[in-house]
Protein backbone atom coordinates (compact mmCIF):
# COMPACT_ATOMS: atom_id res chain seq x y z
CA UNK A 1 0.00 0.00 0.00
CA UNK A 2 1.06 3.71 -0.32
CA UNK A 3 2.18 6.09 2.67
CA UNK A 4 2.14 9.65 2.45
CA UNK A 5 3.43 11.98 5.11
CA UNK A 6 1.00 15.40 4.89
CA UNK A 7 1.97 18.58 7.28
CA UNK A 8 -1.26 19.58 9.21
CA UNK A 9 -2.40 22.64 10.96
CA UNK A 10 -4.49 23.00 13.89
CA UNK A 11 -8.01 24.49 12.86
CA UNK A 12 -9.39 27.05 15.21
CA UNK A 13 -12.57 28.10 13.32
CA UNK A 14 -15.72 25.97 12.81
CA UNK A 15 -18.68 26.13 11.52
CA UNK A 16 -19.36 26.91 7.62
CA UNK A 17 -17.85 30.28 7.45
CA UNK A 18 -14.50 28.90 9.21
CA UNK A 19 -15.25 25.92 6.84
CA UNK A 20 -14.99 28.17 3.95
CA UNK A 21 -12.08 30.28 4.78
CA UNK A 22 -10.05 27.59 5.69
CA UNK A 23 -10.76 26.36 1.98
CA UNK A 24 -10.25 29.19 0.37
CA UNK A 25 -6.59 29.03 1.95
CA UNK A 26 -5.69 26.39 -0.30
CA UNK A 27 -6.65 23.38 2.82
CA UNK A 28 -9.05 21.10 3.29
CA UNK A 29 -11.09 20.89 6.85
CA UNK A 30 -10.76 17.29 8.35
CA UNK A 31 -10.89 15.83 11.50
CA UNK A 32 -9.00 13.06 13.46
CA UNK A 33 -9.98 10.66 15.47
CA UNK A 34 -9.69 7.42 17.11
CA UNK A 35 -7.96 5.35 19.98
CA UNK A 36 -10.49 6.91 22.26
CA UNK A 37 -9.12 10.15 21.92
CA UNK A 38 -10.88 13.18 21.89
CA UNK A 39 -11.36 14.38 17.46
CA UNK A 40 -9.11 17.12 16.66
CA UNK A 41 -9.74 19.45 14.33
CA UNK A 42 -6.84 20.15 11.71
CA UNK A 43 -6.31 21.31 7.96
CA UNK A 44 -4.67 19.62 5.17
CA UNK A 45 -2.54 20.70 2.08
CA UNK A 46 -5.51 20.19 -0.63
CA UNK A 47 -2.87 20.32 -3.27
CA UNK A 48 -1.01 17.25 -1.30
CA UNK A 49 -3.90 15.18 0.22
CA UNK A 50 -5.32 15.55 -3.42
CA UNK A 51 -2.30 13.86 -5.22
CA UNK A 52 -1.82 11.33 -2.08
CA UNK A 53 -5.26 9.74 -2.39
CA UNK A 54 -4.60 8.89 -6.20
CA UNK A 55 -2.73 5.89 -4.92
CA UNK A 56 -5.87 4.92 -3.86
CA UNK A 57 -8.63 5.46 -0.80
CA UNK A 58 -6.67 3.28 1.25
CA UNK A 59 -3.41 5.36 1.27
CA UNK A 60 -1.85 5.13 4.67
CA UNK A 61 -0.91 8.77 5.93
CA UNK A 62 1.86 10.16 8.31
CA UNK A 63 0.14 13.21 9.69
CA UNK A 64 3.06 15.73 11.18
CA UNK A 65 1.77 18.03 13.61
CA UNK A 66 2.85 20.13 16.49
CA UNK A 67 5.98 18.55 16.22
CA UNK A 68 4.35 14.87 16.09
CA UNK A 69 3.16 12.14 14.15
CA UNK A 70 0.34 10.18 13.61
CA UNK A 71 -0.56 7.73 11.78
CA UNK A 72 -3.75 8.05 9.62
CA UNK A 73 -6.40 6.38 7.02
CA UNK A 74 -9.19 8.36 5.38
CA UNK A 75 -12.68 7.08 6.52
CA UNK A 76 -14.42 9.77 4.89
CA UNK A 77 -13.67 12.49 1.95
CA UNK A 78 -16.67 14.49 1.14
CA UNK A 79 -16.15 16.22 -2.17
CA UNK A 80 -17.62 19.56 -4.08
CA UNK A 81 -20.99 17.43 -6.51
CA UNK A 82 -19.93 20.26 -9.23
CA UNK A 83 -16.63 21.25 -8.55
CA UNK A 84 -15.15 17.60 -7.55
CA UNK A 85 -12.52 19.45 -4.77
CA UNK A 86 -12.67 17.87 -1.66
CA UNK A 87 -14.70 19.84 1.13
CA UNK A 88 -14.13 17.98 4.34
CA UNK A 89 -12.30 14.50 5.32
CA UNK A 90 -12.49 12.26 8.50
CA UNK A 91 -9.18 10.78 9.47
CA UNK A 92 -9.30 7.76 12.00
CA UNK A 93 -5.97 7.11 13.90
CA UNK A 94 -4.21 3.74 13.13
CA UNK A 95 -1.05 1.98 14.78
CA UNK A 96 1.13 -0.35 13.34
CA UNK A 97 -0.18 -4.17 13.59
CA UNK A 98 -3.64 -2.46 13.86
CA UNK A 99 -6.27 -4.28 12.20
CA UNK A 100 -9.20 -2.27 10.44
CA UNK A 101 -12.08 -2.71 7.76
CA UNK A 102 -11.61 -1.38 4.44
CA UNK A 103 -12.45 -1.98 0.99
CA UNK A 104 -10.52 -3.38 -1.18
CA UNK A 105 -11.29 -2.65 -5.34
CA UNK A 106 -11.66 -5.78 -7.18
CA UNK A 107 -9.86 -5.57 -10.29
CA UNK A 108 -10.90 -8.41 -13.27
CA UNK A 109 -8.25 -10.06 -15.29
CA UNK A 110 -8.81 -12.19 -18.52
CA UNK A 111 -10.83 -13.31 -20.88
CA UNK A 112 -14.24 -15.31 -19.89
CA UNK A 113 -15.33 -18.09 -22.33
CA UNK A 114 -16.00 -16.86 -26.06
CA UNK A 115 -19.50 -15.49 -26.29
CA UNK A 116 -19.79 -15.12 -22.49
CA UNK A 117 -21.01 -11.37 -21.38
CA UNK A 118 -19.51 -10.49 -18.23
CA UNK A 119 -21.95 -9.52 -15.30
CA UNK A 120 -20.02 -8.28 -12.03
CA UNK A 121 -21.90 -7.77 -8.89
CA UNK A 122 -19.62 -6.27 -6.80
CA UNK A 123 -16.94 -4.63 -7.36
CA UNK A 124 -14.78 -3.88 -3.90
CA UNK A 125 -14.94 -6.22 -1.03
CA UNK A 126 -14.86 -5.49 2.75
CA UNK A 127 -11.99 -6.96 4.27
CA UNK A 128 -9.79 -6.85 7.78
CA UNK A 129 -6.47 -6.39 7.28
CA UNK A 130 -3.33 -4.62 9.30
CA UNK A 131 -3.36 -1.21 9.07
CA UNK A 132 0.46 -0.39 8.13
CA UNK A 133 -0.37 -3.39 5.41
CA UNK A 134 -3.73 -2.98 3.28
CA UNK A 135 -3.18 -4.28 -0.05
CA UNK A 136 -4.31 -1.63 -3.08
CA UNK A 137 -7.11 -3.82 -4.25
CA UNK A 138 -7.31 -7.64 -5.49
CA UNK A 139 -7.10 -9.32 -9.10
CA UNK A 140 -9.73 -11.04 -10.05
CA UNK A 141 -9.02 -14.05 -12.56
CA UNK A 142 -11.82 -14.99 -14.96
CA UNK A 143 -9.76 -16.33 -18.14
CA UNK A 144 -11.70 -19.04 -19.57
CA UNK A 145 -14.57 -18.80 -16.70
CA UNK A 146 -17.61 -20.43 -18.62
CA UNK A 147 -20.93 -19.17 -19.77
CA UNK A 148 -23.35 -20.03 -16.43
CA UNK A 149 -20.39 -19.91 -13.70
CA UNK A 150 -20.68 -17.52 -10.81
CA UNK A 151 -17.63 -16.64 -8.20
CA UNK A 152 -18.73 -15.63 -4.97
CA UNK A 153 -16.72 -13.77 -2.47
CA UNK A 154 -15.15 -16.77 -0.90
CA UNK A 155 -14.18 -18.19 -4.04
CA UNK A 156 -12.00 -14.93 -3.91
CA UNK A 157 -7.79 -15.58 -3.32
CA UNK A 158 -7.01 -12.69 -0.53
CA UNK A 159 -3.25 -11.61 0.01
CA UNK A 160 -2.25 -13.51 3.20
CA UNK A 161 -3.21 -11.58 6.61
CA UNK A 162 -6.03 -10.12 4.80
CA UNK A 163 -10.03 -11.59 6.15
CA UNK A 164 -13.10 -11.46 4.38
CA UNK A 165 -15.66 -9.72 5.94
CA UNK A 166 -18.03 -9.33 3.04
CA UNK A 167 -20.68 -12.46 3.11
CA UNK A 168 -18.69 -15.53 1.83
CA UNK A 169 -21.90 -16.57 -0.36
CA UNK A 170 -22.35 -13.02 -2.09
CA UNK A 171 -22.01 -13.39 -5.66
CA UNK A 172 -18.98 -11.37 -7.20
CA UNK A 173 -19.00 -11.94 -10.50
CA UNK A 174 -20.50 -14.07 -13.30
CA UNK A 175 -21.02 -15.15 -17.17
CA UNK A 176 -24.39 -14.92 -18.89
CA UNK A 177 -24.54 -15.83 -22.82
CA UNK A 178 -24.89 -12.83 -25.10
CA UNK A 179 -27.95 -12.46 -26.62
CA UNK A 180 -28.38 -11.94 -30.29
CA UNK A 181 -29.84 -8.99 -32.27
CA UNK A 182 -33.45 -11.07 -32.68
CA UNK A 183 -33.23 -12.68 -29.10
CA UNK A 184 -32.76 -8.48 -27.91
CA UNK A 185 -35.67 -7.38 -29.80
CA UNK A 186 -38.21 -10.03 -29.45
CA UNK A 187 -37.11 -9.47 -25.13
CA UNK A 188 -37.84 -5.98 -26.18
CA UNK A 189 -41.01 -6.81 -28.03
CA UNK A 190 -42.34 -8.57 -25.14
CA UNK A 191 -41.81 -6.02 -22.61
CA UNK A 192 -43.30 -3.50 -24.90
CA UNK A 193 -46.18 -5.56 -24.92
CA UNK A 194 -46.80 -5.95 -20.73
CA UNK A 195 -46.59 -2.56 -20.65
CA UNK A 196 -49.15 -1.85 -23.25
CA UNK A 197 -47.10 -0.02 -25.43
CA UNK A 198 -47.97 -0.52 -28.90
CA UNK A 199 -45.66 0.18 -31.82
CA UNK A 200 -46.07 1.79 -34.86
CA UNK A 201 -46.82 0.24 -37.99
CA UNK A 202 -43.55 -0.40 -39.56
CA UNK A 203 -42.83 2.01 -42.15
CA UNK A 204 -40.81 1.67 -45.42
CA UNK A 205 -37.17 3.05 -45.23
CA UNK A 206 -37.86 4.98 -49.19
CA UNK A 207 -40.70 6.99 -49.87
Amino acid sequence: MSEVRIAAEPRTEFGKGGARRTRRAGKIPAVLYGHGQAPRHIALPAREFTNAIKHGANTLLTIEIDGGKELALPKAVQRDPLKMTIDHVDLLLVRKGEKVTVELALVLTGQVQRGGLVNQDLTTLTVEAEATNIPDGVEVDIDGLEIGRHLLAKDIALPQGVTLVTDPEAGVVGVVAQQSAAQAEAEMEAAEAEAGIERDEKQTADV
